[in-house]
Parts: C-alpha cells; sequence; structure tokens
C-alpha cells in the first residue's frame, strides 16, 4: 500500500494557516491609501531613524493606531542631537531646547554624536505626530518630521 499526498486543497490550507500565524505573530504591514507608503503595526515594529547632515531619514512614517515603535536612532553627524516624538504638548515643553540631555524615555532620547540611541512610544490613537530635534537651532535648520497615524485595521 502506498502514500498518497496531501491533497492540494489541504496543503493551500496549512501554507495559508502558517502565513496567517506568521503576519499574527509580527504585526501587519498593508499599504496606505497614499498608495506606496508601507503602514507599519499594529503590534510592535522597529523602525531605524538614520541622522545625516542634521536631517531625520526617513523623514516620514505611517503607522497603524495601537503600535508600539522601537526607534532605533543612528547619528552619523559628529555633533549631539535629540529624537522627541510625541503631542504638541511635548514639543511645546522642548521648544526652547534647554533640555541638553534625555535620559530614555517613551519618545525621548539624546543621541551622543556618531552614536546610537534607543527610545519607544506607542501610538495610542489616529492623527498627525511630530518628530524633531529641538536642540538650538536644529529645529529650524529642518530636523523634524511627521508619523502619521492610521486607524487600526
Amino acid at each position: 500500500m502506498t502514500e498518497q499526498a496531501p491533497s492540494r486543497p489541504r496543503a493551500v490550507l496549512v501554507v495559508a494557516l502558517m502565513v496567517t500565524a506568521l503576519v499574527t505573530a509580527v504585526g501587519y504591514r498593508f499599504a496606505s491609501a497614499e498608495g506606496d507608503e508601507i503602514v507599519l503595526g499594529p503590534g510592535e515594529v522597529t523602525v531605524q531613524i538614520d541622522i545625516e547632515h542634521s536631517r531625520f531619514l526617513p523623514e516620514r512614517l505611517v503607522v497603524a493606531e495601537g503600535t508600539r515603535v522601537r526607534f532605533l536612532v543612528v547619528n552619523g553627524d559628529p555633533i549631539h542631537h535629540e529624537f522627541i516624538t510625541g503631542g504638541p504638548e511635548v514639543h511645546r515643553r522642548h521648544a526652547q531646547g534647554s533640555e541638553a540631555r534625555h535620559a530614555s524615555i517613551p519618545g525621548e532620547v539624546s543621541v551622543d554624536p556618531n552614536g546610537r540611541a534607543i527610545t519607544t512610544f506607542t501610538f495610542a490613537e489616529p492623527g498627525r505626530f511630530e518628530f524633531a530635534c529641538h536642540l538650538p537651532r536644529h529645529y529650524a535648520y529642518g530636523m523634524h518630521g511627521e508619523i502619521e497615524v492610521l486607524p487600526a485595521p
């Protein structure tokens, strides 16, 4: 008696279940309504933000509501920077650039010259959030970007 290979519909179902489990485990990524942008989340994701010539790269992110983003900030400049994200009240508090150093608290971290730093932030509701460096003259030079938070799928 010979064994039969699993039927094609059963094999397709098994593969579909495995893919679904994988996507659920690592979070969803789906195209935004604007076309080519990728929406990160929901769940936990890591994003690398590079600083080169006093500019953030990327300058814009799109995440799903409820996403906890771990920001790995890589400073390629020979000067200090900071990465601050959150609502308008956070940026108003930092707008004077009077805090020279930040411990890694949610959404705020200092980055040494040619250094790396990590901070996390959970985007709990849809809207637009800014990220910026508020050290003297850095914001005016262009060190800011946007995070658009879309309703969770």
